[in-house]
């Protein structure tokens, strides 16, 4: 069910008049079946909402055989994935969790960067603000944790959205400079001979910052 970004967790969105035609009717139907859910499962989908794991509605169908009726599941599951807070928790880049609330597997590159690219457009259609410096910064530090090199992250995120390519660019200039920044931290941490926490005091460094840049668990 949330095997693709694409498909369930970020989906193109409708024009205004028909969201609002559409959604009313389908939140009340699948508003039982998500009380429940949040009820069974508060760690994935109460308070908070954390990435679902591949295959989620094959697991809750197993772990609930004939409690929740097939169409109904996947259409709560559908509604649950296409909604802002669950596309934060996907931008936010954190892994994908099961029904036990164990992480189980990293996100895919690709699912953290449209879901940053389609928390930007709800946010910004509300704020008066221009918003896409923060969502450039927000993507270089994207490809800094993706496990991909600059060059390898642009061309896999490159589309036919020639202002989200123009966005892609900006944050990979961004995070060509907070590579080389990366770099001569690591040369002058090195040299330093200094713990992290000692080696940060001494410039006056956020040692949170200064252990993402030397690539090191906080």
């Amino acid at each position: 069910m949330t095997d693709s970004i694409s498909v369930s967790e970020a989906p193109e969105a409708p024009a205004p008049e028909a969201k609002t035609r559409a959604r009313r009717p389908v939140r009340t139907e699948v508003m039982p079946v998500l009380e429940r859910l949040a009820a069974l499962y508060p760690k994935l989908f109460g308070a908070e909402f954390l990435p679902l794991k591949r295959g989620i509605y094959q697991d809750l169908q197993e772990a609930h055989p004939g409690s929740f009726e097939a169409a109904q599941l996947k259409a709560a599951l559908a509604f649950h994935t296409r909604s802002s807070r669950y596309l934060a928790a996907l931008a936010g880049g954190r892994s994908r969790f099961d029904l036990a609330g164990k992480a189980v597997e990293a996100l895919a590159p690709e699912h953290v960067y449209q879901a940053l690219l389609e928390v930007f457009r709800r946010r910004q259609a509300r704020s008066e603000e221009d918003l896409t410096p923060k969502l450039v910064a927000r993507i270089a530090r994207a490809q800094q944790v993706s496990g991909l090199s600059v060059r390898d992250y642009a061309e896999r995120m490159r589309s036919r959205d020639e202002a989200a390519n123009a966005n892609l660019d900006a944050a990979m200039v961004e995070a060509q400079a907070l590579e080389a920044k990366g770099e001569a931290l690591q040369r002058a941490h090195a040299a330093s001979g200094q713990s992290v926490e000692a080696f940060a005091e001494m410039y006056g460094l956020d040692v949170r910052d200064v252990r993402r840049l030397l690539g090191k668990n906080a």
